[in-house]
């Protein structure tokens, strides 16, 4: 009897410790892999100009990770016959929370494209989980982006804002702010739902009169507001607002 309670005594202690093993195992396969996914993504990334089948694209890549070597590439693919290639991205801004903002501008005929980052000598993919980035406004991680079209005749000039946006919510409100003269004073303008995307995204837009004095201004910015569940999201720049240089002539 004393030698089988021994033994059984063993058993169990094996069975815990394997257990336990197998437990620390797992949370460090689980930890390993949310790090991996947040160590990079794409934040949003718009067409700039589109000329005879080609666009060019900006794109912003969000990173959060202390290594001290760090590349940041767009991987695209040029044309579909050739290789994808590498647009290496530079540091734009860094948030209050210390995760990294970079841009990239690439060109592409077949447009899709992926983010690498290269961290320490390990590198590290955000490809849309599989699918690739491809043409429009993708705004990935990000709950909005700005999209704009200036259109001018004359000395009389249109600015159609756009946004598209992360459904969160049936309810929401989204609006332009913006000045001409500063930040003196301001307007606030509604964006109405205008359509949605395939990836559940939607677009919204609204129409601003303005003349051309205004629009060429150095004094005119804007901001969008997206609100929803009683929380306020803006595509703003990364706080620096944006001006005359962000829109497109037709």
């Amino acid at each position: 009897m004393t030698t089988t309670r021994k033994t059984t005594r063993l058993a169990s202690i094996i069975l815990t410790v394997a257990m336990l093993l197998s437990m620390i195992c797992v949370a460090g396969t689980v930890s390993a892999g949310a790090a991996s996914v947040s160590k990079v993504s794409l934040y949003c990334a718009y067409p700039t100009f589109g000329k005879y089948g080609m666009t060019s694209y900006e794109a912003f890549i969000r990173t959060n990770d202390d290594a001290e070597d760090q590349q940041v590439y767009i991987h695209y693919n040029y044309l579909n016959s050739e290789k994808w290639r590498d647009a290496e991205a530079e540091l734009y801004t860094v948030l209050d929370d210390g995760s990294k903002i970079w841009r990239a501008h690439f060109t592409s005929y077949d447009t899709k494209y992926c983010v690498k980052y290269v961290a320490d000598g390990k590198t590290y993919w955000d490809n849309n989980n599989g699918r690739d980035y491809t043409y429009g406004t993708s705004i990935g991680s990000a709950k909005i982006a700005s999209i704009a079209y200036g259109y001018q005749y004359g000395d009389w000039s249109g600015f159609q804002i756009g946004a598209v946006l992360q459904n969160l919510a049936y309810h929401k409100n989204v609006f332009v702010r913006y000045t001409t003269n500063g930040w003196k004073s301001y307007h606030d303008q509604a964006l109405n739902y205008k359509e949605s995307n395939n990836d559940g995204t939607e677009v919204w837009s609204t129409y601003l009169n303005l003349n051309s004095k205004d629009l060429h201004s150095e004094s005119f910015e804007y901001a969008i507001c997206y609100r929803v569940n009683g929380k306020e999201y803006w595509a703003n720049n990364f706080g620096e607002n944006y001006n005359r240089n962000y829109y497109i002539y037709h």
